[in-house]
C-alpha cells in the first residue's frame, strides 16, 4: 500500500492521494474502510469520494488486473457500493444535492412520502463535456444521454420515519465510463452510459412493480444495423461475485438507431446490450406457466411422500428389485420437487453461496431422477426380454452407486470446471432452446451454457433415448409373446402392455416434450411439458398404488376399519388364485437381476401391475 494512504485517517485527507494505476486498488480500500469507520458524512467528503473514484477509473479502465486477490470483491462492485454508501450517509443539506466529477455524478433527493407523485432524473454528457449536467425533474431534458422515471407506487417502498426522523432518500446515480461494467460474455457490448436508482432504508426490495419503471437510454454508437438490443440491469451476484448483466424484470419498450427505451419492475444498475441472443416467455404466459408448475410439484410432491411412505412402510412391497427401484426414482423426483419450489424462497436471501448450494442441489436431483428413469428401463428390460437369470451380486447395491453416486460426479466436475456455472437469474446468459427448469425470477440455477447443454440437455437427451429404444424393444417382445400365447390369454398381455406404456411414459419419454420448446409453438409446448412433468408424482402414485393390486390390498389390511379391512390371510388367498404368484418369496434364491420366461413372472408383476 502506498505510505502516504497508511497515514490516511479521513476521507478529508484523501485529497492530495493521487491515483495511479499501481495504488487505484488500494485507494478503493481505503475508502471502504474510511466509510466503515463513520455513520455520516459531509458534501464536501462526497466530492472528495466522487472525484477519488473518478480518478480510480480514468487511470484503471478498471480490468481485471486490478483485483488484488481472489477473495476480495472486484474493483467494479466496490465501487458500486461506495457510491451506495456514501450516498446514504451524506447529510447536511436541504431537500437535495448532486455532485458531480468527470464521467461520475450522483443526486440525493429527500422525499415526503404523502407528496410523492413521481420523480424523474436525467444526465447530459458528451465526449466533450468534462463534467456531467444533471436535471431533476426539469424538461425538457435536451440531449439527455439517459433518464430514468419512478413511478408513483414506489411510495409504498419508502420507510416509516417519526417526527425527528430523517425523511425518505432517493438517490440517482450516473456512470459515463462503459469499460467500469466489463462482461466475461463475448458477445455482450455495452452501448449506453449507466444509471441506476434507488430508495434508501426501503422496508422491502423494490421490483415487481405494478407500474414499470422507465429508463431511456442514448446509443454511443448509433444501431443503424437494427442489431438485437436487450435492456439488462448489473446483478452483483453474477461471475462468482464478481458482476455481471441481468436482464430479468426488464424489457425493450421501444428503439431506434439512437435511442432505446426500457421498462423494468425494480431498481438497480441498468444498461442496454447489444447482440443478446435470448428469447424468454412474456410475462403472461410466464406467469401461468409459473402458477401451473409450482401447484403441479406441490401436488407432486404430496403424492410422492405417500407413494414413498406405501413402499417403506410395508414390507411386503418392498421385497423385489422393481419396487425397490421406484423407491429410488420416487426420492429423487421429490428431492427435485422440494427444492424447486424453494428455490425462489432461497434465492429471495441474495446469499451467493446459498444460490450456489441450491442450484447445485437441483442440478443434482434432476440427474438423479434422469439416472433412476434410465435404470428403470435396464431392469424392465431384464424382466421381459432375457429370458434367463443373469447373476449379478449386490444388484441393488451397485445400481444404487450409480444412481446416486453418478450425477453427483457430474454436478462436482460441472463446478470444478467453472465456478460460475451456478448463480440465478438464467435469461441474461442463456441460449433460446430447451427449458428443462424454470426460468421465472430470483430463481437460482446453472448460469453457463456449456455447462447447461452438455450436463442437462445432453445427458436427458441419452436417457430419454435409451428409454425409447428399450419401449420398442419391450412392445416388439411383448408382441411376440402375444403371438405365440394360448388362446384366452390375450387379455392379460393387453393389460402388460398397458402396464410397460405407462411405466415409461410417465418415468421419462414425457420429458421428451422439453426438446421441442421452439418457436412457433413454443408457449403451447412449454404448457403441455409443465402440465405433464410437474404431475409425475401424482401419476406415478395413480399407477403404482392406486391401479396397483397388491397395494391396495395392503392399505385395506393396515389402514381400513370394520367391514373394509382385508385379513392378511385373504391377501395370499387371492394371489394364489390369480395363478401370478406361485411363491410369496419375492426374490429369487440367488442375487440375481430379475428376470422371467413369462411376463407372468414375480419380478416383473410389481412393474406391471
Amino acid at each position: 500500500m502506498d505510505s502516504y494512504l497508511k497515514a490516511v485517517e479521513t476521507i478529508s485527507d484523501m485529497k492530495p492521494v493521487n491515483v495511479t494505476t499501481d495504488n487505484a486498488p488500494d485507494v478503493v480500500k481505503t475508502i471502504e474502510c474510511l466509510l466503515h469507520n463513520e455513520s455520516t458524512i459531509g458534501y464536501q467528503a462526497l466530492v472528495t469520494v466522487l472525484n477519488k473514484l473518478g480518478d480510480v477509473i480514468d487511470v484503471s479502465v478498471v480490468t481485471p488486473d486490478l483485483e488484488s486477490d481472489d477473495n476480495t470483491m472486484p474493483l467494479t462492485n466496490s465501487i458500486l457500493n461506495i457510491m451506495e454508501t456514501v450516498g446514504d450517509r451524506v447529510v447536511g443539506y436541504n431537500g437535495s444535492c448532486s455532485a458531480v466529477a468527470p464521467a461520475i455524478a450522483i443526486s440525493l433527493v429527500d422525499i415526503v412520502p404523502s407528496q410523492f407523485d413521481n420523480l424523474t432524473f436525467g444526465v447530459s454528457f458528451h465526449s466533450g463535456d468534462t463534467m456531467p449536467e444533471i436535471f431533476i425533474s426539469r424538461k425538457p431534458f435536451n440531449n439527455t444521454v439517459v433518464s430514468i422515471s419512478l413511478p408513483s407506487i414506489i411510495r409504498h417502498s419508502f420507510p416509516q420515519v417519526g417526527p425527528n426522523q430523517s425523511p425518505p432518500r432517493i438517490q440517482f446515480q450516473f456512470y459515463g465510463i462503459p469499460t467500469l461494467f466489463q462482461s466475461n460474455q463475448k458477445d455482450q457490448i455495452l452501448n449506453t452510459f449507466v444509471v441506476s436508482a434507488s430508495v434508501t432504508n426501503a422496508i422491502s426490495p423494490i421490483k415487481d412493480l405494478d407500474e414499470e419503471i422507465q429508463i431511456m437510454f442514448h446509443h454511443l454508437t448509433p444501431n443503424t444495423l437494427h442489431k438485437d438490443i436487450q435492456c439488462v440491469f448489473w446483478n452483483f451476484n453474477k461471475s462468482n461475485g464478481r458482476g455481471g448483466w441481468d436482464n430479468h424484470g426488464c424489457r425493450k419498450n421501444y428503439s431506434n438507431s439512437n435511442y432505446t427505451t426500457c421498462l423494468c419492475d425494480h431498481l438497480t444498475h441498468f444498461g442496454v446490450l447489444l447482440d443478446v441472443s435470448r428469447n424468454p416467455v412474456d410475462p403472461y404466459n410466464e406467469q401461468i406457466l409459473t402458477i401451473i408448475t409450482y401447484i403441479g410439484c406441490g401436488v407432486s410432491s404430496l403424492f410422492l411422500g405417500i407413494t414413498l411412505i406405501t413402499y417403506t412402510v410395508f414390507k411386503k412391497l418392498h421385497q423385489d428389485y422393481p419396487s425397490q427401484i421406484l423407491i429410488n426414482l420416487c426420492l429423487a423426483l421429490l428431492g427435485l420437487n422440494l427444492v424447486f419450489l424453494a428455490n425462489s424462497w432461497l434465492s429471495s436471501w441474495e446469499v451467493y453461496g446459498l444460490c450456489v448450494a441450491t442450484a447445485f442441489t437441483l442440478h443434482y436431483f434432476l440427474l438423479a431422477a434422469f439416472t433412476w428413469m434410465g435404470i428403470e428401463a435396464i431392469n424392465m428390460y431384464f424382466a421381459l426380454v432375457k429370458v434367463f437369470n443373469i447373476y449379478v451380486p449386490l444388484y441393488i447395491l451397485k445400481v444404487c452407486a450409480v444412481g446416486w453416486g453418478l450425477p453427483l460426479l457430474i454436478c462436482i466436475t460441472v463446478i470444478s470446471v467453472n465456478m460460475d456455472a451456478y448463480g440465478s437469474h438464467l435469461y441474461a446468459d442463456a441460449q433460446p432452446g430447451l427449458n428443462l427448469i424454470d426460468n421465472s425470477s430470483d430463481f437460482c440455477w446453472l448460469q453457463d451454457n456449456v455447462a447447461y447443454y452438455t450436463s442437462v440437455v445432453a445427458y436427458a437427451l441419452l436417457v430419454l433415448l435409451f428409454n425409447i429404444v428399450i419401449f420398442v424393444t419391450v412392445l416388439v417382445e411383448l408382441r411376440r409373446v402375444r403371438v405365440n400365447s394360448p388362446p384366452g390369454t390375450h387379455s392379460k398381455l393387453m393389460q402388460d402392455l398397458k402396464g410397460v406404456a405407462s411405466l415409461t411414459l410417465l418415468l421419462g419419454l414425457t420429458w421428451i416434450v422439453g426438446f421441442f420448446t421452439w418457436d412457433p409453438a413454443r408457449v403451447f409446448v412449454l404448457y403441455i411439458f409443465s402440465g405433464l412433468n410437474s404431475l409425475q408424482g401424482l401419476f406415478i402414485f395413480l399407477f403404482h398404488c392406486v391401479m396397483k393390486e397388491k397395494v391396495r390390498q395392503q392399505w385395506r389390511i393396515h389402514l381400513c376399519f370394520s367391514r373394509f379391512r382385508l385379513k392378511e390371510s385373504s391377501e395370499w388367498s387371492t394371489s394364489a388364485t390369480g395363478g401370478t404368484v406361485a411363491n410369496p418369496r419375492l426374490n429369487p434364491p440367488r442375487e440375481s437381476v430379475p428376470s422371467g420366461h413369462t411376463v407372468k413372472s414375480s419380478s416383473t408383476e410389481s412393474t406391471l401391475a
